[in-house]
């Protein structure tokens, strides 16, 4: 297809949890033109984090969330986030926290923490190989598996590792506060099995097989 990144996008409810993210992922905030207008978030490797301004907050556990590389889980924690399972109780080798709106993210503790702070974008999922295959052919890469999770790998312009899918029990049940943006053609995605939820002037917003909305926007 021919389909490629973006950005990705981030429903917030006020200031605090922009300032939040601003810090945990090392970004420079820019606020919109426009009041009431957030703006983004940008970083010097071309990552961009879209503001969406939403009235309602955080109604379920996030399907799509952010794993970061960190020093320490301090570092997170003196922002504003709470520890809610570290890795000793946990028996993994992250800790689940929650910003200052309740979204979880999992810390990922290094010794040596690259500048660049965000690892893996998260999507649980019903069936995470069917899915990542999905995306796979959506951006024309391969995907990869540990046997339990499902990564797509090496997305032009996709600047952080991996969307990685994971197997989860539970369905969707609510709009995503974590979504991603690409530029695309919609009548091609349609076939593929996307479905268009909403038209505007400047994008068209879809949702993939597993009702994970997506925005498209023209070809580059």
């Amino acid at each position: 297809m021919s389909t490629t990144w973006s950005c990705l996008c981030l429903d917030v409810n006020g200031p605090e949890v922009i300032r939040f993210w601003a810090h945990a992922l090392r970004l420079t905030h820019k606020p919109g033109d426009d009041p009431g207008d957030p703006g983004a978030l940008f970083g010097p490797d071309g990552l961009v984090v879209e503001l969406e301004p939403v009235p309602e907050p955080k109604q379920a556990k996030h399907r799509v969330h952010f794993d970061l590389h960190v020093g320490s889980v301090d570092e997170l924690t003196s922002l504003g986030a709470t520890a809610v399972l570290p890795a000793e109780q946990s028996g993994f080798h992250w800790t689940v926290l929650e910003d200052p709106e309740g979204g979880e993210l999992c810390a990922f503790v290094r010794d040596d923490p690259p500048a660049h702070r965000l690892y893996d974008v998260i999507v649980d999922s019903a069936d995470p190989e069917a899915i990542a295959r999905w995306w796979a052919e959506v951006f024309g890469v391969e995907v990869g598996s540990d046997g339990n999770d499902w990564g797509v790998d090496q997305v032009p312009g996709m600047p952080f590792e991996s969307l990685v899918f994971t197997p989860v029990p539970e369905p969707k049940t609510v709009k995503n506060r974590i979504h991603w943006d690409v530029h695309g053609d919609v009548a091609e995605l349609e076939r593929a099995g996307a479905k268009v939820l909403a038209e505007r002037s400047r994008w068209v917003t879809m949702a993939d097989p597993e009702g994970n909305e997506f925005c498209v926007l023209p070809p580059d």
